[in-house]
């Protein structure tokens, strides 16, 4: 565990001194803050007029999956491409660290920093609470921001599994995309062309979205956290994998 927070400590501070990772932040706070100015001054102006119902915390749930989903990329690129690219691979196999330690401490990084900058978000669902008579439901919320933090920790692995396999940057970007999109979006396609009930049952369970928007719904299953949970131990254990078959090279 050390060296696991070692890394993880390293990682964190990097982001802090990387622009990217102001870019992205930038990118987060402003697209949060403008769907949330848009839609409370819609409510405020017409929608309430109308008999339309006040604007809940999905307004701000709604964009942070989909800034994260473009986002997430460009928070795990460099973990471990950039590690390739500069040579730096080798001195971190030869120190006294395993495989999956350099892994995980990479992958905590950048999900530190996830947080932070979930965290940061928080003031738009408490500026809504005083906004909106009695408030927003509390249970829906946090119910929210944990699916919010699943999905995170579920694209940071996957980009972190597919940073280890390249050693560009760019490359790692755009293929960590495309993985995400396809959990996202994609894997879902077999379900509008068939109608056998085994095929649609098993791409349903494994979109992911689906299972970001039961959760949503404040219902928390068991399975919707344990999908999330069992695709970041897989880019994990990915990762880990080619890390090792490096150093063996």
């Amino acid at each position: 565990m050390h060296n696991i927070w070692t890394l993880a400590r390293r990682e964190y501070r990097h982001y802090f001194i990387s622009p990217i990772a102001y870019v992205v932040a930038l990118v987060i706070v402003l697209t949060i803050g403008i769907f949330f100015v848009i839609n409370v001054y819609y409510a405020g102006t017409q929608g309430l007029s109308s008999g339309a119902s006040a604007p809940d915390i999905s307004i701000v749930i709604g964009p942070l999956s989909t800034v994260f989903l473009l986002t997430s990329p460009a928070l795990t690129m460099r973990l471990l491409a950039d590690e390739q690219r500069m040579g730096t691979m080798e001195l971190l196999l030869t120190a006294p660290i395993r495989d999956w330690e350099l892994v995980v401490g990479k992958w905590l990084g950048a999900l530190l920093f996830s947080l932070t900058l979930i965290a940061i978000t928080l003031i738009f669902p408490i500026v809504l609470n005083q906004l909106v008579t009695p408030g927003i439901d509390q249970g829906v919320m946090m119910a929210g921001y944990l699916a919010i933090i699943l999905l995170v920790m579920t694209f940071l692995a996957l980009g972190t599994a597919v940073s280890a396999i390249f050693s560009n940057q760019f490359a790692a970007f755009f293929g960590t995309l495309m993985l995400l999109l396809v959990f996202w979006y994609l894997i879902r396609l077999p379900t509008y062309i068939t109608q056998v009930s085994s095929i649609v049952n098993f791409f349903t369970y494994l979109d992911l979205s689906g299972r970001f928007n039961n959760l949503l719904t404040g219902q928390v299953g068991l399975s919707d956290i344990l999908y999330p949970l069992s695709l970041t131990a897989f880019g994990l254990f990915v990762a880990s994998v080619v890390v090792e078959m490096r150093r063996w090279q």
